[in-house]
Parts: C-alpha cells; sequence; structure tokens
C-alpha cells in the first residue's frame, strides 16, 4: 500500500495557519501595530480603505530592519524576541510567535518599506500569496510602513464570510482603541477612507481615556492604584451612576496587554455590589504589572487569554482595591439615620406581615384611593377606524395584516362581556385630570399618536371598562372570570415595537422638525454604530445626519417624542440596539425593539383613566399583545376562581 501522509507545502501551510492568526481586517490591524510597538516607535499612523479590505496601512518611527531582517519576517516561526527556552517565560513584548506576517502574506497583496536610522537606503519587498514579486533597495524614512492590500484575495470564500464595513470598522476601531489605550505614551492616528477618526497625542493614561471613550467619561473616572510585592494595580474605574446596559468600556491589560478574563471581571463587580442596578457595567481601564514568570500568555493564538500562577490572589487585590477607590470617593452606600421613622415602621410591618398592614376599623378614607375615582368605570368613545389614520401610525400591512386588527380586538372584547359601565365616565376622568396637577405622558407627544387614533371598527362593548392604576406600574382591568394585570412599560413597547416596525418596512416615516436643530458628538465606537443604522432612523421618523469627526445633527424626531435630550436619546437608543445585536436579531427588529423601549412609558408613570383605555385597547390590537418585544408578559389574568381559593 502506498504512503499517504505527506508535507504540506509552505504556502498551504501558512493558509491553515491564517486561519487562526488572521479572522478578520482586525486581527490584521493588531499584529501589525503590535509589531510597531515592539519596534520602539513613538509615532504609529494606521490608514484604512474599506474598513480594512481594500487596505490596511501601519507607518512607525521604529528601529527599522536591514535588508536580511526584512526578507526574514515573512518567513514561518521567525521572530527576533525569542532565543531560547525560557525566555517563553519571561516575555514582555506584544508578539513572539514569529506567524503573523507570514500569515498574512499568505492571503494577501503585502508590500513592506523599512529603513534604519543609520542606513541610506531602505529595503521594499512587494508579496503576493507568500510569493515574492519584488526585492529591492528603496528611498524610505527611518522606520517601517507594510501594506497589506486585498486581504483573502486568494481565498474568497474566507473574504465572503467578512461583515459589512461598518461592522469590519467598529472591530477594527476596537482593536485600535485597546492598543492605543495600553500605550498613551506613543502618538497614534487613525484614518479611514481619507477621514480622520483619531489624532491621539502622547500623554497620560486619563487623557488616553478621554482622547478614545469621550471627554464625558472625564467627569466619572475615579483613579485606583495599589502596589505590592506581587503585583501593581493600577488605572481608573467609572461611577457607579454612568454604568451602561451594555459591554464596551471595559478593559484589563497585563504587562501592557489587553486581555479578556470573565474571572477577574467578577472580582471587579464583586467591588460594585449594590452599587449598580442587575446587568448594568461599569466602565473601567485596570492594568496590572506582574513578573511575566508568573503568567502564560502562550494560550491562544490572539494572545488575549492569560494564565496566572496565583489568579486568586490577583482577584482579591483587584476586588479590595477597587472598593477602597470607591470608599474613598463616597460612592459606597451609607445609612440614612435621618430617614422618616414612621415610614420605617411602616416597611418594617410590612415586612412582617407579608405587606398586609391591619386596620382596626377600616373605613372609606381608609381606603380612599380606591373608592374615590381611580376605580370608577368610565367609557371611551372609540371613532370608527380607517385606512387612513392607521396609515398616518404607521400601521400600514404588516405581515400581511393590519396592526390595528378589529378582528383580533373584537376576540378580546368577549372577556368584558357583562361588565357594568358608566355613563359618568367622561366627567369623571375630567375631574380626575383636574385633580392630578401632573403632566401626563399623553400630554408630552403630540395628539396624533398612537393612542389617540382609531384602532379599528368600535363595539358598544369594548366602549369604557373599569381600570385602576397600581402602584403607577400596572393596570388593573375586568374582565367577566376576574381581572387582567397588565404591566404599562411592557405593553407600551409592544404597541410601539409593533408601530415602528411597520414603518421600517413600508417606509412612512412620521417627522417633526425642529426648528433649531440639535448637533451631539459621538464617541468614535457609538459613532461608527450609528452610520450603520442610519438610514433606517431615518425611516423612524428620526432625521439625523453625519456632521463629521463623530459629531451628527439632529433635524427631527418621531411625532409622539417632545422634549427628549437628544444626546442620551441617541446614546440609549445605541446601547439597546447593541443588546439586540446579542440576541442575533436582524436590524430592522433590533432597531424596532430599542426605539420602542427607549419611546415607551415607564413604571410610575401616573396615567389618566382615558390614556389607561387606549393603551389597553391599542395592546389588544397587536398581533402578538401577550408579550413586549423582550419576550415578557405584558400581562397576567387573575381568575375569581383563583382569588377565592386565597381566601380559604
Amino acid at each position: 500500500m502506498a504512503d499517504i501522509i505527506r508535507l504540506l507545502s509552505d504556502n498551504l501551510a501558512n493558509q491553515i495557519a491564517a486561519g487562526e492568526v488572521v479572522q478578520r481586517p482586525a486581527s490584521v490591524v493588531k499584529e501589525l501595530l503590535e509589531n510597531a510597538i515592539d519596534a520602539g516607535a513613538q509615532n504609529i499612523r494606521l490608514i484604512i480603505k474599506d474598513a480594512g479590505k481594500t487596505l490596511i496601512q501601519v507607518v512607525d518611527d521604529g528601529i527599522g530592519m536591514t535588508e536580511t531582517d526584512a526578507r526574514l519576517c515573512f518567513e514561518r516561526h521567525a521572530t527576533s524576541k525569542l532565543r531560547v527556552t525560557e525566555d517563553l517565560f519571561n516575555i514582555r513584548t506584544m508578539g513572539f510567535r514569529g506567524e503573523a506576517l507570514a500569515s498574512i502574506a499568505a492571503i494577501a497583496q503585502v508590500e513592506l518599506r523599512s529603513k534604519q536610522r543609520n542606513q541610506e537606503l531602505g529595503t521594499r519587498i512587494v508579496i503576493e500569496g507568500s510569493d515574492i514579486i519584488v526585492q529591492e533597495p528603496c528611498q524610505a524614512t527611518a522606520g517601517t510602513s507594510i501594506m497589506v492590500k486585498n486581504l483573502f484575495f486568494n481565498v474568497p470564500a474566507r473574504r465572503n464570510f467578512l461583515k459589512s464595513n461598518n461592522i469590519e470598522m467598529r472591530h477594527i476601531t476596537d482593536e485600535f482603541q485597546q492598543i492605543a489605550m495600553a500605550h498613551p505614551d506613543i502618538f497614534f492616528s487613525l484614518h479611514h477612507n481619507g477621514t480622520k477618526l483619531f489624532h491621539l497625542q502622547a500623554g497620560n493614561l486619563r487623557q488616553r481615556i478621554v482622547g478614545l471613550l469621550g471627554p464625558k467619561v472625564n467627569a466619572s473616572l475615579i483613579p485606583i492604584e495599589e502596589e505590592t510585592d506581587i503585583i501593581n494595580i493600577y488605572g481608573y474605574i467609572g461611577k457607579p451612576e454612568h454604568a451602561k446596559k451594555i459591554r464596551g468600556e471595559q478593559f484589563f491589560f497585563v504587562n501592557n496587554r489587553f486581555i479578556k478574563n470573565h474571572y477577574l471581571q467578577h472580582a471587579l463587580f464583586q467591588a460594585y455590589e449594590d452599587l449598580l442596578p442587575q446587568k448594568m457595567y461599569p466602565l473601567y481601564c485596570v492594568f496590572f504589572d506582574i513578573d511575566p514568570s508568573k503568567i502564560d500568555v502562550n494560550v491562544h493564538p490572539t494572545k488575549q487569554e492569560i494564565k496566572f500562577e496565583d489568579e486568586r490572589l490577583v482577584y482579591n487585590y483587584l476586588r479590595v482595591t477597587c472598593r477602597h477607590a470607591l470608599a474613598r470617593h463616597s460612592i459606597t452606600p451609607t445609612l440614612d439615620f435621618d430617614a422618616d421613622d414612621n415610614g420605617l415602621l411602616q416597611h418594617f410591618n410590612n415586612e412582617n406581615t407579608g405587606g398586609i398592614i391591619e386596620v382596626d376599623n377600616p373605613s372609606e378614607e381608609t381606603i380612599g384611593p380606591i373608592t374615590q375615582g381611580d376605580g370608577e368605570i368610565i367609557k371611551s368613545k372609540i371613532g370608527s377606524g380607517n385606512q387612513g389614520n392607521n396609515a398616518k401610525t404607521g400601521g400600514g400591512n404588516w405581515s400581511g395584516k393590519k396592526i390595528g386588527n378589529s378582528n383580533n380586538l373584537k376576540n378580546w372584547e368577549n372577556l368584558y362581556e357583562g361588565l357594568l359601565q358608566s355613563d359618568s365616565g367622561d366627567q369623571q376622568e375630567g375631574k380626575n385630570i383636574e385633580q392630578q396637577g401632573e403632566i401626563s405622558f399623553e400630554s408630552r407627544i403630540s395628539g396624533d399618536n398612537e393612542f389617540t387614533e382609531n384602532i379599528g371598527n368600535p363595539t358598544e362593548d369594548s366602549a369604557g371598562k373599569g381600570l385602576f392604576q397600581l402602584h403607577n406600574t400596572y393596570i388593573v382591568s375586568p374582565i367577566k372570570p376576574g381581572f387582567l394585570l397588565i404591566d404599562q412599560a411592557a405593553a407600551h413597547q409592544r404597541v410601539l415595537y409593533e408601530k415602528y416596525l411597520a414603518q421600517l418596512l413600508s417606509k412612512a416615516p412620521v417627522t417633526q422638525y425642529q426648528l433649531f436643530p440639535k448637533t451631539i458628538q459621538l464617541s468614535a465606537g457609538n459613532s461608527d454604530l450609528l452610520n450603520e443604522i442610519l438610514e433606517d432612523l431615518n425611516v423612524l421618523g428620526i432625521d439625523i445626519k453625519e456632521f463629521g469627526q463623530h459629531s451628527f445633527v439632529i433635524h427631527g424626531l418621531p411625532a409622539e417624542m417632545k422634549e427628549v435630550d437628544e444626546q442620551a436619546l441617541i446614546e440609549e437608543l445605541l446601547e439597546l440596539y447593541q443588546l439586540g445585536q446579542t440576541l442575533k436579531l436582524d436590524v430592522h427588529h433590533n432597531l424596532a425593539r430599542a426605539l420602542a423601549r427607549q419611546s415607551a412609558i415607564k413604571a410610575g408613570q401616573v396615567l389618566s383613566n382615558v390614556e389607561m383605555q387606549r393603551l389597553v385597547d391599542r395592546l389588544f390590537g397587536c398581533e402578538v399583545p401577550y408579550l413586549a418585544p423582550n419576550g415578557r408578559k405584558t400581562f397576567i389574568r387573575v381568575e375569581l376562581s383563583e382569588l377565592s381559593k386565597r381566601f380559604e
């Protein structure tokens, strides 16, 4: 039988290795920037075209290479950073494997120019698919310039797996930020398609953080520092009130190398215990200086995973250091000894009686909030629906059906059969609005919104039902077999979600233009993300355009949005959009979900009876009325028989 095992060619072996080292353009950026840092550069420029698919160029003023080194650096396992086995356990450089340039040259067209300071001429080398095309002397400035063109030109399947330019550019920006933040004493710049995105002068760490993440983070930074015989910890953490719903401003560095470590992240979050609500993530940029012999960086080709000799010790040091920093800045919680004794006593009684406070002589005054109007049955008169009204509210056609489907609503109306109706509902409602003395959410939005529009063909059975608000968070709606307990925030999110989704599919925005356009400034990461969804935002009625250098101009907002902070609106919208991305939602569903959650009424907001009725009517006119866009229930149903059992 003939032998079947053969040695792979160098070219094929390099392409296989490139599958691990070069996953996307951002991988090339990381390797080239790290090489520039290891070369001792003090000024590094990164130039990108078409999100790295056409060109990735890094220009540095490092030590440069001789002609022999310039040729040898493209060979596999050729490196200047290791000599003997012991060097593997004393690594202080960014790179050390000697695989990066060989892998890049195997799947791209590469041109290298390099010159040492004491040489008159430099060296120019051109490589395509591991094959050397040109090697010659050339004029060059001191340092190295390397251009990577047409990435994956000879591996079309890999090129087809690349995402859109906006997504790939976001990955490049992430890599650039991580490396630039680790070396604040080095000048960095980033240009994309001729536009300058970053121009970071050499300075201190705080200046670099602000330069990368934006000036707004400056006020939230808390310095941390701890020196021990084993490890030094320093950097900055963010104040709890500036925490966000998404990750992205969290950085760990070990000996100036960016790493990912969930165990250490848990230690830092423990320092914020009781200071942050669930699923909120604080900003942090933490550096660890540790003896290289106490860690192992040779774990993964990306070198972003590190093993510590004593990880529990590092965990405890980090948690205590961050906790002390928060305490020094009076962030940790304190007891309020001036609290009202009666309120404290009532809380104690609630805790010990299961939330029920017994009253010796219950009276009408005791239960006043229920009997004095909030529980009155009111009558909501609904006009006849028509296609024009549906189109005006973005009802349109969605999945072949109207959002405000009268047949769908009719099914829910059957639950209300047999309930008493009050003809005095309108008068009582006017009285309630006068007594509230507060600005309801209906007065905050325009008259032609989802609550004032008709929802379909009305019936007398669906006209005014006895509704009241519980803790300004839930709507209690009586039905024939019991009652529904409706989460007002979740219900409104469902209504708005279907409305915005219909607008995206029908491309029929309703925009209220502003007299004075508002200019907002975003971080580089958020700027790239916003550019990615800019067209869809315009369809939703948010007229926003790029103004250059991470700034945008807002000319108009959806008609139902009044008196909002445009900067906060866009930033929160981007946070929610990124949360949706982790769920692998498509762009339209993700954006509609994010805007609905941002625009919906919140728990604790007072609603009038008319507003509650209209919200309930709109909810049960939805395609999926029982679930909010995030999968949470919009209401629960409680049977009278279930209540009777609770009294046994």
